[in-house]
């Protein structure tokens, strides 16, 4: 890696204690027990990219709460820097607690109600040194509210000046936003900074969302609501707004990237059965940043993507169930190679 920049990256946004069914197939009202793990988009990616030998480090907010104290303790067994994730007074570490339901079901709760990682401010940002990162990842779900919203636009700002790639991953959480509408509203207005966007063909409809009629909540699934609407026509409305590669993941199909010439390319996925799809996503995002920081075209940054999510899906959990590099490595060679 660069020697000229102390870390990576930094992902900044939610962290979470998890806690997963540990029995498989169950209803989610006949669950008789969790297995604890720890959570949140950003916070996968901090640990994966660690795992794949960089040097990273997690941007949060954490309670003055013994969740919090299980939070840090995972992160720094993982080597994720932490000297930047601050403990802030009155909030609580959030939780989510999961089923597993496979092949297609996951229902999940979060708690996050006076959320310690929605608290993190300007300052915090200011503090953590962004010119000191070669890249910045940050997630949807940390702009629903403030002051994690201007703490996130304003790292992307400074970002921006100091050319430092920004890497948004969508994470659209339809339940964490009091008008689905307003997902897209905030995002299109921090497109023009990120250089990078990652999502699902769901995520980025919801970024173009305007239309309340495109929106269907089925009983209890408020978090994944089906969103209707032209995909093409969303892809390029996002890469008007000044993003230069947009990747759409496709799950057990893999991903294409497309870019803001009018380049775009399929990359396969690899074949595994799926036990448990939270957590892929995150897996793929730090296949790619791997690969891209690496200096890799976007087909092989997307395949090292698609291994790492290929790998998570096999697993009961997220970030602790991320792959090593020598995993990858070895996982992409089973199936032929990149």
């Amino acid at each position: 890696m660069h020697k000229e920049k102390a870390y990576d990256l930094i992902a900044i946004g939610r962290s979470s204690i998890d806690l997963y069914s540990q029995n498989v197939g169950a209803e989610f009202i006949d669950i008789k027990g969790f297995d604890a793990f720890v959570g949140g988009s950003p916070l996968n990616i901090a640990t994966a990219c660690s795992r794949l030998g960089m040097k990273a480090a997690l941007l949060t907010g954490i309670g003055q709460d013994k969740v919090g104290d299980f939070i840090l303790n995972f992160l720094e067994q993982e080597k994720v820097e932490t000297r930047f994730i601050p403990r802030i007074p009155g909030a609580r570490s959030s939780a989510v607690i999961l089923g597993i339901q496979p092949p297609d079901k996951f229902p999940l709760v979060y708690y996050r109600d006076n959320c310690a990682d929605s608290q993190i401010t300007i300052d915090h940002v200011l503090a953590a040194g962004i010119q000191n990162f070669r890249l910045v990842e940050i997630s949807g779900t940390a702009l629903n509210i403030e002051p994690s919203r201007s703490a996130v636009f304003h790292a992307a700002e400074i970002a921006s000046q100091h050319n430092i790639p920004v890497v948004l991953d969508l994470d659209f959480r339809a339940d964490q936003w009091t008008d689905v509408r307003s997902f897209g509203v905030t995002l299109r207005a921090l497109l023009p900074k990120v250089k990078i966007a990652i999502g699902t063909e769901e995520e980025i409809l919801a970024t173009m969302l305007q239309d309340a009629s495109q929106v269907t909540i089925e009983h209890q699934q408020i978090s994944a609501p089906t969103i209707s609407g032209d995909i093409d026509q969303a892809i390029q409305s996002i890469l008007q707004l000044g993003v230069e590669n947009l990747i759409v993941k496709r799950g057990s199909a893999g991903a294409t990237w497309f870019d803001n010439k009018g380049n775009s390319q399929d990359v396969p996925g690899f074949p595994v059965e799926v036990l448990n799809v939270l957590g892929a996503g995150d897996a793929f995002a730090s296949g790619f940043i791997y690969g891209y920081l690496n200096g890799w075209d976007l087909y092989k940054s997307c395949r090292m993507g698609n291994a790492s999510g290929a790998q998570v899906v096999l697993q009961p959990g997220c970030a602790n169930f991320m792959p090593t590099l020598e995993e990858s490595m070895a996982f992409i060679e089973k199936f032929g190679g990149f």
